[in-house]
Formats: C-alpha cells, structure tokens, sequence
C-alpha cells in the first residue's frame, strides 16, 4: 500500500533534492570565487561527481611524489639426474608490515646483498621439500550493473557510458536481459523455475552444449550465493530472458555474451586446482617454485577452460612440475640477478574508478566484501557512468587511451575545496555516509527532514567559506616552472590564480577566456613564445572557440587564429620542415605553420596564393596524415566529431573542390528497405 512505499519516495525527493542543494549553490559559490578577477569560469561541484573527482586527483598527486626505488630478485635454475626446473629466491623470515608497503619477500633492496647469495649457492646442492594441496575456486557472482560495466570496460574498452547503452538496448528493444539498472547481485528465491525455463531456451542456442549439462545435471538448486531476497533491492542481478537474441550488432552481442556466460558459469562447480609449492634449500637460503595444474574446469569450461590446460602464476615458468622423490638432492646450476624498480599507482580507468565509486573509495578486491560496503557507495548504479561522462565534458578529466586523467582544472577545484574547508565535497567516505543514510530513509530508518537540515547546513558552510576568501589566500602543492621568467630570469611559481615571478612583477593569469592553462602548456608558451592551437575557450557569448596563444613583447597573452596577419612582416624559413604535399592553387609545396597547413607562397611579406588550411575546423583537430591525403587524392578519410554551429555532432569529408577551396562533402544517406519496397510498389 502507499504508506509502505512512502520511505522510497522519501528517499527519491530527498536525493534530488540534496544533489540539487548542493550542485546549484556550490557551483555559483565557487564559480564566482574563481571569477574574482574578471571574466567568468565555469566551476561545478556535485554532491557525487566532486569526491568522485578527488579520487582521481589524489591518486595523480601520490603517481607525481613516488620516488621508484631499485630492487633486485634471483631467480635460480636446479638440476636434478632427469630434469631442471627454476625458482625464486625468498626470505623465510618475511612478515608483512604496513610502514613499508613495497617489500616483498622476494625482493633484495641492496644489490650487495643479492651477489652474495648468488655467489654463496652457485653450484652448490640444495635439498628440497615440497607440498601439493588442492584448491578451489568459485565463480564469480552474477552481475549488476556495475560490475557489468567494470568487466566490459577491462574486457572491451567500453565506457560505463557505452555499457549502460547497451545494457538498456537489450533490455528495452531487443528484450533479452533483463532489467539492467540494478545494485543486486543475486536473484529472488522464488526464481528457480523462471531459471531453468530460461535455461531450456539456451538450449537452442549456441549456449545449448552449457545449458544441457546444467539441467541433465541437475544444478539449479536452492544456494544463497545465487538466489537470496536478503541481497536483492528493487531490482534482482542480470541475467538473460527467454527470447532468443536476433539482429544484435557486435557491441551488443558482445555484452550478451558477457551476461550469459556468467548466468550459466553460476550454476556450475567450482574449478578444482592441485597447487604444489617446491622449496629448494641451498646454503641455508631458500628458493620456491610453484606449480598450479587444472584438475575439473568447474565453471570455467564455460569459458574454454578444460583440465589440460596449465595454469600457474605470471611471474613464474614452471606449469607441470615434475615428480621428485623426497629430500632429492639438486644442483644450482645457474642464478640470475634481475634489476628492477617500485612502481607507481597505477591510473584509474573506468573499471577502476567505477570499483573505487562502488567502495567509496576503499578499493576491494573480494566480490562479496565490496557488495557488503555497496551501502555507502558514491552515486548508483545508474548515475555512475553520467558521473564519469559529466567530469569529461566539463574538461575536469582526459580519455587517455583507457585512462582517466584529471586536468589543471581539477587540481584547481580540489585544490580550493581543501583551502575552503569544504571536506564534504572532497571526502568519498563523508559523501558515502551520506548515501548511507539515503538507504536509511529508504527502509525507514532515518526521517528525511534530519537528512535535508544535514544539508543543508553544509550547503551554508560552503557558501559562507568561498565569500569570506580570496584567491592569494589558497594554498595548496603548485608546480615551480622549470623555464625561468622572461623578464628577469627569476624563478616562475604556480599560485591558485597566477604564474608568478618570484623577483619582478612578472605574472600570467592561470585561466584564459574559461580555459585553463596546464603547467607545460604555460611551460611551453614561456620558452617559446606560442602555445597551441589549444581547444576549449570561450567567447563573451558563450561559444567555444580554438586558437593559440602568443606572448607578446610586452609579456601579455594574445589569442591566434591562424589569419597570417602576423605572419607578412617577413620570409619564413620552411627548410626544415617536411613537406606535407603539393598546394592545388599553386603546385608549391605545403607546411605545417603556427595555427595553420599553409602554402609556403602564401605567407610572408609578399605572398601569391591565399591557401591555408586551419589545424581545428569546428572543434575538429585536423591530423596531418589526413592533411596529407587531402593534398594527394583531394579527399581525406571521413572525419567525425566536428561540431555545428548549434552544438551538433556531424561527420564528413574535406575536400579539394572544383574552384581548388576546401569544402565539406558528406556520406550518402542509403535509402531504407521500406521506403525502396513502397517505392517499387508505385
């Protein structure tokens, strides 16, 4: 009835309510604190999306502090009468210890050290020991949506914006997964018979060889790993329907794949391993070798796994070790010393961050511990991938291949929340708390106005804390510009606003028309006196525009188009640089300048061709491979991602037109199958 459903609308209003709150006046707080100086830059914060963000920064932060230090590891290859197998020298004695997290037991950290041992055990015997003990490993559990998102991510490269797509696709239109915006994991304990109905449908697939052999076997059974009421929400995990797929296109298909492999690896038995671990003693050090055979697949025949396939650590060589009698004696025939270094954290992707999000950021590798802490979780399941997406188009993050890295921007952000005070917006455990305590609305046990004046409260903190600074009073981890001032030859500082001389009053503001300046675009621009073209600035009217910058004689930043205004003063010198191909006007030769492909007759101070090419046509970065096909077919490959006047994606080609001016050419549109039957009908 309604009074049981009201705590969840509670819950709802509630968190619209506090993201609204929170997004709506932090933003204007603090884009009106970094717009202090004139002009206007866009800063939003949110509820979700600014601790979100901290992960990322904090992470970058700790990546630029690691100091790598050298280590050194000896791995030794033995000899019995039969055969020879190698080991990794490890000390014994080795106990974890939380003040120096990089040691290993199988790291030396003084190469000294290390040709010691070598020298003591090379060619000396050793005895050895060894046990074999079997292990199990179960399946994964079924998914939600964010581990949908973080498998698709490592598997395929998916964004959690993409997986989500798809994911509605196959719910939506093609009707063969069920519902995807789901926190569950498992399914309801009434759903036994709907699982073996969908299983009799896989039957008739190219699944049916798996779905059998779980029926005739007779492995849909009662098991609260798989189906509990006490692990499901609104919404149960996701699993395939009964429907038979048809018309998925690859990326589709790849993601069913991915839901239905897991639906039916569930309900098989857990892979069964022989591991066997070898000690090898030689002058009192120690060497172990470890073997891991595959005994039953279990679950993993699902996914091509079969008993003779080997398995065994990455950093080790030996599958099969081969039978030795017991206290065999060995000869170390060879010890090499391998040189290596600690490595930093490693950047977050989207698996990584969406698992960081899921945690509020306490990185759990265990399955079942991660969905236990899923509670006080950053955002949903279904708000995480729009999280990622909004910190991407507000240029807060770069995709860098499959890496997310935060960008001068966000250190700025991060940097002012911390001088601010404002630890709700930067603290993934706080803002985690906080969805914590929207579940508990949810269930009825927190009253949702306690939760708003909660609020609210910090909303007015934070409003209060950006009025009464300024930008000098931030202080915060800034850069010292490894190009000296060039007015005085000083030593340049980052400040939160500025790049600042520390011996004359040479200063150049961080944030130019609504874009700001990383540290080696400010590096560059120093040295060089030009910097770009540079995407993301913004017009008095809100447009964005592209262009790049130049330091003038008087030291002020200057925007440049491209327009060779500039550039007619006098000859420029292209003997050094590479010919991209022949200009169509004029047949001489063409060269990547400035902001600009230019004809070399067409700038300085008497040019006879006007061709020019700009490096971003409509937010569009023109490569000079495709600069280079332009100039040799008149044509390039079909770009896409150039956007219109009115903000819309399009794709095209350019061309070398009749009147030799470069021009848009777009893809033919193929007529559809009903239009060409109702045509052929007439």
């Amino acid at each position: 009835n309604d009074s049981d459903l009201q705590p969840l609308a509670e819950a709802a209003v509630s968190r619209s309510e506090s993201d609204w709150l929170v997004g709506i006046n932090g933003t204007r707080a603090m884009t009106a604190f970094n717009s202090q100086e004139g002009g206007f830059h866009k800063t939003t914060v949110g509820r979700v999306q600014t601790p979100t963000l901290a992960f990322l920064v904090e992470r970058e932060e700790a990546i630029k502090k690691f100091i790598p230090k050298n280590y050194w590891e000896l791995h030794a290859t033995f000899s019995t009468n039969s055969h020879s197998y190698k080991g990794k020298w490890f000390d014994e004695k080795f106990t974890k210890s939380k003040e120096n997290a990089e040691a290993r037991a199988e790291r030396i950290w003084d190469l000294a050290k290390a040709e010691a041992i070598k020298l003591k055990c090379l060619g000396k015997s050793g005895t050895v020991s060894e046990e074999s003990k079997p292990a199990k490993e179960t399946c994964p559990l079924l998914y939600d949506l964010t581990s949908l998102q973080r498998e698709a991510n490592s598997r395929f490269g998916f964004s959690a914006k993409s997986t989500l797509g798809l994911a509605q696709a196959l719910y939506e239109k093609h009707k063969v997964l069920t519902y995807p915006r789901t926190d569950s994991r498992a399914l309801p304990e009434d759903y036994l018979e709907t699982v073996k109905e969908t299983l009799q449908s896989l039957t008739a697939s190219p699944y049916h060889e798996f779905a059998s052999q779980i029926l005739v076997s007779d492995w849909v059974k009662p098991n609260k790993r798989i189906f509990n009421n006490a692990k499901i929400s609104d919404h149960f995990a996701i699993i395939p329907t009964s429907l038979e797929p048809k018309k998925l296109n690859e990326a589709e298909l790849k993601l069913y794949d991915l839901v239905t492999k897991r639906f039916l690896a569930i309900f098989y038995p857990s892979a069964e391993y022989l591991v066997t671990t070898r000690i090898t003693r030689v002058e009192n050090e120690t060497f172990k070798t470890e073997g891991k055979i595959m005994v039953n697949p279990g679950w993993q025949i699902v996914y091509g796994k079969s008993s003779s396939s080997p398995s065994v650590d990455s950093d080790q060589e030996n599958l099969t070790l081969a039978a030795i009698g017991p206290n065999a004696t060995v000869k170390t025939e060879e010890i090499d010393t391998i040189a290596n270094q600690t490595r930093p954290p490693a950047r977050f992707n989207e698996s990584t961050l969406l698992s960081a999000m899921e945690g509020a950021g306490k990185l759990v590798e265990d399955e079942e511990l991660r969905a236990a802490m899923s509670s006080k979780g950053l955002g949903t399941p279904a708000t995480r991938a729009a999280i990622i997406e909004g910190l991407v188009s507000e240029h807060y993050l770069l995709r860098e291949g499959r890496e997310l890295l935060p960008t001068a921007k966000a250190f700025s952000l991060i940097t002012l929340l911390r001088g601010l005070k404002i630890p709700e917006l930067i603290s993934p455990e706080l803002t985690g708390d906080w969805e914590y305590k929207l579940r508990q609305i949810e269930q009825g046990q927190l009253k949702r106005q306690d939760f708003m004046n909660k609020i609210a409260e910090m909303t007015k903190h934070m409003v209060d804390q950006a009025k009464s600074h300024r930008g000098e009073t931030i202080s915060g981890d800034f850069a010292v510009l490894k190009t000296p001032c060039p007015k005085c030859g000083g030593i340049l500082h980052e400040t939160y606003k500025k790049f600042q001389c520390q011996q004359c009053d040479f200063a150049l503001w961080k944030i130019l028309a609504g874009r700001q300046f990383e540290v080696d675009e400010m590096e560059t621009l120093i040295s060089q006196r030009e910097v770009g073209p540079l995407l993301g600035f913004r017009s008095k009217m809100g447009r964005l525009f592209n262009a790049s910058i130049k330091l003038t004689d008087t030291f002020e930043m200057k925007f440049e188009f491209g327009n060779g205004d500039d550039l007619e003063a006098e000859p420029i010198d292209f003997s050094n640089h590479q010919s991209l191909g022949t200009c169509p006007q004029c047949n001489h030769h063409v060269y990547e300048h400035s902001t600009s492909y230019v004809c070399e007759k067409a700038v300085g101070p008497n040019p006879t061709c006007n061709f020019k090419v700009g490096k971003v046509i409509l937010n569009r970065v023109i490569e000079q491979e495709q600069i280079m096909k332009l100039l040799a077919h008149k044509k390039t490959d079909l770009l896409t991602n150039f956007i219109s006047k009115k903000g819309r994606p399009f794709s095209a080609y350019l061309v070398v037109n009749v009147d030799n001016k470069i021009g848009f050419e777009f893809e033919e549109r193929k007529p559809s199958k009903v239009r060409t039957k109702k045509a052929s009908k007439n």
